[in-house]
């Protein structure tokens, strides 16, 4: 069982804390420091363990029971919230970004970190993340596995055009990575050999990118379309900017979106202006940021296509209308609209684009958020 490190008596606040005995897991990618309280014999457990879910569910048992754990959301993942939830314990995995740490508390240990983790879940004052189910973490693997790609294909098209650029070759017949162009960049031959085998490289991974791009596109639009997925990809698309894979990568990122309001949805994306008022004087800055970055980039993108005049839908926003219920295609129609409006407001205050493009994306938030709980 571990250690016995002392014996204390802690008497929390709150009696909303049901079980018996709190646990603070410190875990990393290769060790997992145990902190555990005893909330009625006052005995603290510590023990240092493996990065293995079974090793720490078995320590969890032989503690005094019933049991609740709790550790910081990070990059490993939720397989041991799992294994503990599926084991009967209860798992709290806590929002590191909303947990205060007191200025004055200069000393950071992996087991003070546990201790306090437990301490905290004991008086119920932990801020939780939602445990994804296992579809919904695989689908957003593959939304984010194909951010990736266009992040990485747009670096290594950055890296043809400046080589070119630097030997006084520039692309004047059109728009860029058309199937012309490609075919431009084909047509290039040097007679240096350096040269010569770093241009083919960077033109052979853009190439090779976009044919990843290609895959993981057909992957999404299949998945898509499976019944978990296509009543909420369905009725979000409907929006200006939201297109299926958008659409796609805001269901699997925010998953339920019964949590949340239309005017709570902006700040868990972290979406809303930050603050630091006191007394009679109140200051904002910059949003905060705060919450699921991919779905909030998602948004600000889609944000910028409702600048544009909108008099009617185009071809491939028509064709998603087609797909969806009157009252979806209605509610879509009003907020088109609003959204346009909002831009127009904006800029005639003389708003710089950047911020405007965050108040659209906050309100669009909102108007997808109305459309996703929407039946069909």
């Amino acid at each position: 069982m571990g250690t016995v490190a002392g014996s204390a008596a802690f008497t929390g606040r709150h009696r909303m804390f049901s079980e018996r005995t709190s646990v603070g897991l410190d875990v990393h990618a290769r060790s997992t420091t145990a902190w555990a309280l005893d909330g009625t014999t006052g005995e603290i457990f510590t023990d240092r363990l493996v990065v293995n879910a079974a090793d720490v569910v078995a320590w969890v048992r032989r503690l005094p029971q019933p049991a609740a754990v709790a550790y910081e959301a990070g990059p490993t993942g939720f397989v041991l919230a799992r294994a503990l939830q599926q084991a009967g314990i209860r798992c709290v995995v806590a929002a590191p970004s909303k947990m205060e740490r007191p200025a004055g508390d200069r000393v950071k240990t992996d087991k003070r970190d546990a201790q306090r983790l437990a301490k905290l879940l004991r008086l119920d004052e932990l801020p939780a993340v939602r445990v994804p189910d296992l579809e919904q973490e695989a689908a957003r693997d593959l939304t984010r596995a194909r951010d990736d790609v266009r992040a990485d294909l747009m670096r290594a098209r950055h890296r043809v055009a400046k080589l070119l650029l630097r030997r006084g070759i520039v692309y004047t017949d059109g728009r860029a990575w058309t199937a012309a162009h490609h075919q431009w960049l084909t047509g290039h031959r040097f007679d240096e050999f350096g040269l010569r085998v770093a241009y083919d490289e960077a033109l052979e991974t853009v190439l090779a990118l976009e044919a990843r791009r290609t895959r993981l596109d057909a992957a999404i639009t299949e998945l898509a379309a499976q019944p978990a997925w296509a009543p909420a990809v369905r009725r979000l698309a409907c929006m200006r900017g939201v297109s299926t894979f958008t659409a796609f990568g805001l269901a699997v990122e925010i998953g339920d979106w019964h949590r949340f309001t239309g005017s709570t949805i902006g700040s868990y994306l972290g979406l809303v202006p930050s603050e630091d008022s006191s007394g009679s004087q109140r200051r904002q800055g910059g949003i905060t940021k705060t919450g699921n970055t991919h779905a909030r980039r998602l948004l600000v993108e889609a944000a910028w296509h409702h600048r544009r005049p909108y008099r009617h839908p185009g071809a491939g926003l028509q064709a998603r209308l087609d797909h969806a219920a009157a009252p979806v295609r209605q509610r879509a129609e009003r907020g088109n609209r609003r959204l346009h409006q909002r831009w127009l407001n904006l800029d005639a205050r003389r708003k710089r684009s950047t911020i405007s493009v965050v108040a659209v994306a906050r309100e669009l938030s909102g108007w997808c958020w109305s459309l996703a709980i929407m039946e069909d």
